[in-house]
């Protein structure tokens, strides 16, 4: 048994460009086991639980608000966004699978639920149900082959499409399957992972997909329904001497089979005329320039949708649980739903903007000092702009003022998405337990405000702190 206790104190300031209406302070947790049970050298099951997860404060409270913003006083709440996260008193397990090895063979594999990832997580990082079959000694390689059952259609076992004929509707029951084939090799200082994936979600006649429809948390506005995604990519990692360089490539293509004449009320869609294509390129470098300091860099970029409104739309991952990082404030977003249990970056689902490279090219350079042993201490620059414009947007309402649509200001854009200067001091106390402090101040630019609020007006400042307590056992 091995695990992890983590203690974040939040302190976050105009993630929504506007000091006056967004600032907040609060303190989160989770104490994580990992627990393996094993018989052999070929056998053993591996689960991993998350408990006493949550808000302090909030969690272990009698729910106020239900998930659809009613409550008994009539205002919204916080702790309804986390209403089937499980972090009310019950324990949240996230992984459970046997792990085997065939006997005389180079064949293992693994059956359950486990964690499905390619690269360096910026196209998949989620835990799936399935199977992951692993052959090693390949060609002095492993060739990993999985398969995951995304969604059981519409939480049945009923693998068809039932058409009402009162409404003209219909309950789409398919599911949704996601392959994955992986090829790990390592020569020397050099390591790589040649990788693939396709995605095919069939239960689209009833007008939603499972990605983004089904995420119950919102993805960046105007995203595509993924309904079929095939992407190809090599990730690798190279170390000589005082150098260390990591790297990887992805393109993806695919379908959104789902035809939308509206943005709806959330800016929840795209609209496209169904094809999908994108690409992430990804590039980072680390130089030990003296006995305790590191200078780096990060280059990366993905790709953008030049036309909300036709054309291709862009599509960068299947699902991620936020885990790639670059910067604190602008991208650093681990999902409450995920493997997180607070909204942390601006990527986060209460503010909308871009994760890891989505429509967006950055370039950081940064430095870490290490005085002694124990203390370590961080700081960068980071220069943001969109690999596509983004434009501005206006909400559209009913005659009753209700939300029912967004309208795109074709004649306004802008790339300059903003800059951020981050740090971060780590002091490890002991080997398992460190005292860590974090943050980061992102400099909007027009784009960043078209992207996340719609327009340009008077954007504040975005930044962050952060104090963790770090336990790991």
């Amino acid at each position: 048994m091995n695990g992890v206790y983590t203690a974040w104190g939040q302190s976050q300031h105009a993630f929504t460009f506007n000091k006056d209406s967004y600032d907040d302070n609060y303190v989160v947790q989770m104490l994580r086991f990992k627990v393996q049970g094993i018989a052999n050298e070929n056998l053993k099951f591996v689960t991993r639980l998350d408990i006493a997860q949550g808000w302090w404060g909030v969690d272990n409270s009698l729910r106020t608000v239900e998930r659809w913003g009613k409550s008994y006083t009539n205002k919204f709440g916080g702790s309804n966004l986390f209403d089937f996260k499980d972090t009310n008193f019950l324990v949240h397990v996230d992984q459970a699978y046997v792990d085997f090895n065939i006997p005389k063979t180079s064949i293992g594999a693994r059956v359950g639920r486990m964690w499905y990832g390619l690269g360096n997580k910026i196209m998949v990082d989620n835990n799936y149900d399935g199977i992951q079959i692993d052959v090693k000694n390949l060609g002095g390689g492993k060739l990993t082959a999985g398969w995951a059952k995304v969604s059981e259609g519409v939480d049945g076992l009923r693998d068809k499409a039932d058409y009402n004929p009162v409404d003209s509707s219909y309950t789409d029951s398919r599911d949704a399957h996601l392959f994955t084939l992986n090829f790990h090799n390592k020569a020397g200082g050099f390591s790589y992972d040649a990788y693939g994936m396709y995605y095919k979600d069939a239960s689209i006649l009833d007008n939603d997909a499972y990605v983004p429809d089904h995420l119950q948390f919102f993805k960046t506005r105007f995203s595509p329904q993924v309904t079929q995604l095939t992407a190809v990519g090599v990730s690798g990692s190279y170390k000589s001497g005082k150098l260390k360089v990591n790297g990887e490539v992805d393109y993806l293509t695919g379908k959104d089979d789902i035809s939308n004449s509206t943005f709806g009320a959330k800016q929840m869609w795209d609209k496209n005329d169904g094809d999908l294509s994108g690409y992430n390129l990804y590039l980072k470098a680390n130089y030990a320039a003296a006995d305790k300091l590191d200078v780096g860099a990060v280059f990366g970029m993905g790709s953008g949708d030049d036309d909300l409104t036709g054309g291709k739309g862009n599509v960068n991952k299947l699902r991620t649980s936020g885990f790639f990082y670059i910067t604190e404030v602008w991208e650093d977003s681990i999902m409450p739903d995920e493997e997180g249990i607070t909204p942390q970056g601006l990527g986060a689902p209460n503010v909308r903007g871009y994760r890891e490279l989505e429509n967006t090219t950055i370039f950081q350079v940064n430095g870490t000092l290490k005085p002694c042993k124990k203390l370590s201490a961080f700081l960068s620059y980071s220069y943001i702009k969109a690999t596509q414009a983004v434009h501005a947007w206006s909400v559209v309402k009913d005659q009753n003022g209700n939300v029912i649509d967004a309208a795109i200001d074709h004649n306004t854009s802008a790339t300059d998405l903003g800059q951020e200067i981050d740090f971060r001091i780590n002091y490890k106390m002991f080997k398992e337990f460190a005292l860590i402090l974090r943050g980061g101040y992102f400099m909007p630019g027009d784009a960043a405000g078209y992207l996340i609020v719609g327009h340009n007006k008077d954007l504040d400042p975005a930044w962050e702190a952060k104090a963790i307590v770090l336990y790991k056992f």
